[in-house]
């Protein structure tokens, strides 16, 4: 591997400085000889675990990051508009297999499918989607949109939606929000939950100014009633009907925008049944709710097309990480040769693709310097944060480095991170609930694992709910901290736990698996304790030797650790 990369530098070098042939041909002889005779004692002794797997380490954000504070970034004279449409949980492998997904001949999102191939989604000459991959530090809610908007990972010395809790949101880094509002976009974030779950709300209007538009202003402005909630708050029928009304006032105003929209309804688990949806998947009633979000996103970009502001418009949708639904995917696909991504497109974009049948291999860090390009923005570089321009003909860091060497980096603590965060003189509140209790593991008779909660005590009688995760036995987690995890988003765990409590962190190729991690919702049996299995199949999905953990959830949203178990 080391052989042929050095060859490739050595090319790249002699492309740009002809100067150095006569070096470059001593040195190819050089390099030849070596590689050739060190070949097999390269890959026999594990160097190549050991540079391209540790050396990068804890180092690897801070090599690799682009602060966009020092590169140059040249708008259009005329400013194009955004609508920024995260989707919740969709990804590519919901299309049928003619189109890259896994579903065989049953797509389930055959208009999302098709936007994506009308439009641009990076798959080059290829017909199947492609999409972002979700790599560690972006993998639930919180943690995607901060990717996406700042190309960094959400790595930090607390739970990754214990930030409701801090006084600053990464205030030293420059993200798409503070990069439209300096150029006098008006931002908006429309979400159908509260806005202050995971520090969304602190995030956005610190880094961009952004209005908020949550479920509490929906009622405080009789958007909805007072006493209406359904699921995580409003449903995205309401929500993409707000999105009509917003646009067509923020359009009236003569100024460039940015709205930011959240969907919901598709949300573990099993999603949420409106109106709009039918039953054509019988009673697989997430599936049916994941096509009608599919209806309902393709009819709202329509209805965009056809408004007088859409021509100076930019539409980016994308999913903010792959479903956590605990048995959807089961059986559906091998981890071993699928790739699962997020859906992802871009509509309207103001600049062509320069290499156009090329099949690009990127993650959601990729969208924050794309998103710029899109809107007709010339980036010195072509890279900012960890992402890279995907409309230009600059590598991305996966396609560099690959998905092995890219979780394995972006696993590890990062000093860098911790000093971006400004986290260190927090002074936060981790005692408001810290409960104890008994937490039984027992193997079943068919190699899974019976899993039971009980004795809680030192709640208060708080206690609503308690869940697992589960993943490799040497996968870094943090320990529950009485911080509030996703009250709003996550019914125990999902969408918007830390990586460390995260469900599917990247069950994807590559043979790694240090990074899946899932997670499932153990049963209130109504007397206080809390029950649930896990089969063996399941289990065999994540891995060999497991480790376990356990939260108690409270009324308020706050999660804590109840206890562990390994798995031998």
């Amino acid at each position: 591997m080391v052989f042929w990369f050095c060859l490739l530098w050595l090319f790249r070098k002699l492309r740009t400085a002809p100067y150095l042939i006569t070096t470059g041909c001593i040195s190819l002889a050089a390099i030849l000889t070596i590689g050739i005779a060190g070949t097999y004692f390269w890959f026999d002794i594990g160097c190549d675990d050991y540079f391209f797997g540790d050396s990068t380490g804890e180092d690897f954000i801070a090599e690799h990051y682009v602060d966009p504070k020092d590169v140059t970034l040249t708008f259009p004279e005329q400013k194009r508009n955004l609508i920024y449409i995260y989707l919740e949980s969709m990804e590519t492998t919901f299309s049928d297999d003619k189109n890259g997904g896994k579903f065989g001949e049953d797509n389930l999102i055959p208009e999302l499918t098709a936007l994506a191939q009308e439009n641009e989604d990076f798959s080059g000459s290829e017909d199947t989607l492609n999409g972002g991959t979700s790599l560690p530090g972006s993998t639930w809610t919180v943690g995607a949109m901060f990717a996406e908007t700042s190309g960094l990972p959400l790595k930090i010395s607390i739970g990754g939606n214990e930030m409701s809790d801090a006084n600053d949101f990464f205030p030293a880094i420059t993200t798409l929000g503070d990069i439209l509002q300096e150029e006098g976009y008006r931002n908006e974030l429309l979400i159908g939950s509260d806005a202050s779950f995971g520090g969304r709300d602190l995030y956005f209007s610190t880094h961009g100014n952004y209005s908020l538009l949550d479920y509490n202003y929906a009622r405080n402005t009789g958007l909805i009633a007072p006493d209406y909630h359904v699921f995580w708050g409003y449903e995205d029928e309401k929500l993409f009907s707000i999105a009509r009304n917003e646009l067509t006032n923020l359009a009236s105003s003569g100024e460039p925008f940015n709205l930011t929209l959240l969907t919901v309804d598709t949300h573990f688990e099993d999603g949420y049944i409106c109106d709009l949806c039918d039953d054509r998947f019988g009673d697989n009633q997430y599936a049916n709710v994941i096509a009608c979000s599919s209806r309902q996103v393709a009819a709202f970009v329509e209805w965009i097309s056809q408004q007088d502001f859409f021509d100076n418009t930019t539409i980016v949708i994308s999913g903010d990480h792959p479903t956590m639904d605990a048995d959807f995917l089961k059986d559906v696909y091998d981890e071993n040769i699928y790739q699962r991504q997020v859906y992802t497109t871009y509509i309207n974009a103001g600049t062509e693709v320069e290499e156009p049948d090329i099949r690009r291999s990127y993650s959601t860090f990729d969208d924050f310097p794309t998103t710029l390009a899109a809107l007709g923005v010339d980036i010195e570089g072509n890279r900012l944060g960890l992402g890279t321009n995907l409309f230009s003909s600059t590598d991305t860091l996966l396609e560099t480095f690959g998905l092995k060497t890219m979780i394995s980096s972006l696993s590890k603590k990062s000093s860098f991170m911790d000093n971006l965060s400004a986290l260190e003189n927090e002074n936060t509140d981790v005692t408001k609930y810290s409960p104890s209790g008994k937490f039984e593991a027992k193997e079943t008779s068919d190699k899974g694992l019976l899993l039971t909660v009980s004795d809680i005590k030192n709640d208060d009688g708080t206690t609503t709910s308690a869940y697992v995760t589960i993943a490799p036995a040497d996968t870094e987690e943090k320990a529950g901290t009485g911080k509030k995890e996703d009250g709003d988003e996550a019914e125990n765990d999902g969408e918007d736990n830390n990586e460390g409590e995260e469900t599917a962190e990247d069950d994807t190729a590559e043979d790694d698996t240090s990074s899946l991690q899932k997670a499932y919702q153990l049963n209130d049996n109504g007397d206080g304790t809390y029950s649930g299995t896990v089969s063996a199949d399941q289990l065999k999905e994540i891995g060999k030797k497991l480790l376990v953990r356990c939260y108690a959830v409270n009324s308020e949203g706050y999660e804590y650790e109840i206890g562990t178990y390994e798995t031998k």
